[in-house]
């Protein structure tokens, strides 16, 4: 018995570490292109097209093209609604994560690597891949997350969840350390600012499907409760039909759906940080590009060390406390960032330090506490809601940026309106009863939530 029971653990943990890889796989996407380059750079490109007025015309829409990169966001996020409840209803109905998987990933992979030929007037390029390569990750987020509960026991996945988070930011620092040191020397190899641009966009890409290979070696299918013979030839027509299915599950999980509200709305704040931070600080704080790498750099190394920490924080005081120390300190920073003058390095880097030390673990543990809410063989399709309060309806915040923006040309009205995210969502948070939750969906509450 003591050596089947060894057996089993070593086989979780095989796959535990497994798992990590797709963290250090994707997070360099989330990184490189979200965070660093592409904002920036594709608001450039924007530019060079723009009409005397600052407009750009997608579609015979007149767009500012200050706002094309944040509106691209919130279009994927949009379509990614619509691609990860069918994706969760299929892959719980035929227990076929891994090939989905793959496909997000090397189709995502591929979106990003064809971002070389992003250059000149190409915004509406640009627009495209931005699309196809967030919604496959999006899409691959959600499929990833929803084997945490397959792979970690109940009192693991704080600490699972954590070392996936801080292996990511890991890859997303040494990425970066590669792209700044190219970025930085350009000239000395021979290539144009605008040309190491576009190989640190590709090289991103290229990562994002190389890793991506070690995680669909070590992780397996499971075929669900739900699965039953015949199901691997699953049509759309019977996606829809447990989609629907599940939807009304839900419902009988209105702890559940509480806590999905909260995170949707904190969350939302989030995501908007990470795609909008550099835009915020080259065009109204007017840093160059070598000084946002080093800022997101510092970002990353914080991450990784805060997921860490907090994961050891949730182990003394809670999950939940510990999200809501970590929402009160994002709301603190993102004040400040009000009044972050423009022109100064330090002050920027001060609040890259701020961002770093709650990003990861805020992450993490809210990854983590979420998996205890749903119940058994439901994991891809609960995730699908997940991914969805976690990018696929984070569509308002970009969106709410780029009208900011596009109302009074100022960012710095943009970035502060994001306070409101993280202080309703702590108020949605606290009133949740998380242990009552994790029974009403049938799981074991941990010692420590």
């Amino acid at each position: 018995m003591t050596g089947g029971v060894d057996e089993e653990t070593a086989a979780r943990r095989r796959e535990q570490r497994g798992w990590y890889w797709y963290d250090w796989a994707n997070s360099v996407y989330s990184t490189s292109i979200l965070t660093v380059f592409l904002g920036p750079y594709l608001t450039s490109v924007a530019k060079a097209a723009a009409d005397p007025h600052g407009f750009v015309h997608p579609l015979g829409i007149p767009v500012r093209a200050g706002s094309f990169f944040a509106y691209s966001v919130s279009a994927s996020l949009l379509l990614s609604v619509l691609a990860m409840p069918l994706a969760g209803a299929l892959v719980d109905r035929t227990g076929r994560k891994k090939p989905l998987l793959g496909g997000c990933a090397y189709t995502g992979a591929a979106a990003t690597t064809g971002m070389f030929f992003l250059h000149g007037d190409r915004y509406l390029l640009g627009g495209a891949l931005l699309i196809v390569a967030n919604v496959c990750f999006v899409v691959s987020m959600m499929l990833y997350n929803s084997f945490l509960p397959q792979i970690a026991e109940p009192d693991e996945r704080d600490a699972v969840s954590s070392r996936g988070w801080a292996f990511g930011y890991a890859a997303g620092a040494l990425v970066l350390i590669a792209d700044l040191a190219l970025y930085a020397g350009h000239d000395s190899v021979g290539v144009s600012e605008g040309t190491a641009v576009r190989i640190c966009l590709a090289t991103a890409g290229l990562w994002w499907g190389g890793f991506s290979l070690i995680p669909l070696l070590r992780l397996r299918d499971r075929r669900t409760a739900a699965a039953a013979p015949g199901d691997g030839d699953a049509s759309p027509g019977q996606g829809r039909r447990q989609l629907v299915e599940t939807l009304r599950d839900m419902r009988r999980h209105p702890l559940t759906l509480a806590y999905l509200l909260a995170y949707l709305v904190y969350n939302d704040g989030v995501q908007t940080v990470i795609s909008q931070a550099s835009v915020y600080g080259s065009e109204e704080l007017g840093l160059d590009q070598t000084t946002l790498i080093i800022a997101v750099l510092l970002v990353q190394i914080l991450a990784a060390a805060g997921a860490m920490l907090m994961g050891r924080l949730a182990r003394r005081y809670g999950a939940q406390r510990t999200i809501l120390g970590s929402l009160a300190a994002w709301a603190l920073t993102l004040a400040a960032a009000f009044f972050v003058p423009a022109k100064a390095p330090v002050w920027f880097f001060a609040l890259a330090s701020g961002i770093g030390l709650v990003l990861g673990g805020s992450q993490a543990l809210s990854r983590s506490l979420f998996s205890h809410l749903i119940p058994g063989g439901k994991e891809a399709e609960y995730f699908s809601a997940y991914e969805m309060s976690d990018r696929g309806v984070s569509w308002l915040g970009p969106l709410v940026f780029g009208l900011a923006y596009q109302l009074t040309g100022s960012y710095r009205d943009a970035i502060v309106s994001l306070v409101a995210f993280f202080a309703v969502g702590f108020v949605l948070l606290a009133r949740v009863p998380v242990r009552r939750a994790i029974a009403a969906a049938g799981n074991r509450i941990p010692d420590r939530i």
